[in-house]
């Protein structure tokens, strides 16, 4: 059996912080019914669960990503963000852009852009190529933000995650409130 690291006391802070972590749904989530999912039930640190509905991403009528293999990363109050196999995007039309990010769960964030004849759209995707322990799932994959773009899961589209900062993918089965929203810094 393998150990893992202690955590250096930073993340471990980090980690620590945050109040809700899926065990208990807080009086103000919206109660889910028949056939769906409320993003307060995630856990967190999240789970990382294999989604074989067909997720499809058009950019101004380019396809951009088809693939039945993408990886939902659940995590308390988000929106899922799906993680696309490398493999299963055109990766022709995404330009490795500036900066980065780190996430206390994920690791250190590279970002892209996509790129076609004149046209950009800025900072749209990123991935962890080097992720923390217990995210590695996501190591070959790149996630995208919607806006901008025609994202649709298992042929339903897709509305961007409220905010602009995080990455998740509203879909019709999903129950709230999300992160990213009025009133929702301190979730």
């Amino acid at each position: 059996m393998t150990q893992r690291p202690e955590l250096p006391p930073w993340l471990a802070a980090a980690r620590e912080h945050w109040t809700w972590r899926g065990g208990k749904r807080p009086a103000f989530a919206t109660e889910p019914g028949p056939g769906q999912e409320s993003v307060w039930d995630y856990p967190r640190p999240p789970a990382l669960v294999p989604d074989a509905r067909e997720v499809t991403i058009h950019w101004q009528g380019l396809p951009v990503a088809r693939t039945q293999r993408a990886i939902r990363l659940l995590e308390t109050s988000h929106p899922p963000s799906f993680y696309i196999p490398w493999a299963d995007v055109d990766r022709r039309l995404l330009q490795r852009t500036e900066g980065s990010s780190f996430c206390e769960w994920k690791g250190p964030a590279q970002y892209w852009s996509l790129v076609h004849e004149g046209r950009h759209l800025d900072r749209i995707a990123w991935s962890y190529p080097q992720p923390l322990a217990g995210a590695e799932a996501i190591a070959d994959c790149v996630a995208f933000y919607a806006e901008g773009l025609d994202c649709r899961v298992g042929g339903q589209p897709v509305t961007p995650q409220p905010g602009g900062f995080y990455g998740g993918w509203v879909t019709p089965e999903l129950v709230g409130p999300f992160k990213g929203g009025p009133g929702s810094t301190g979730w």
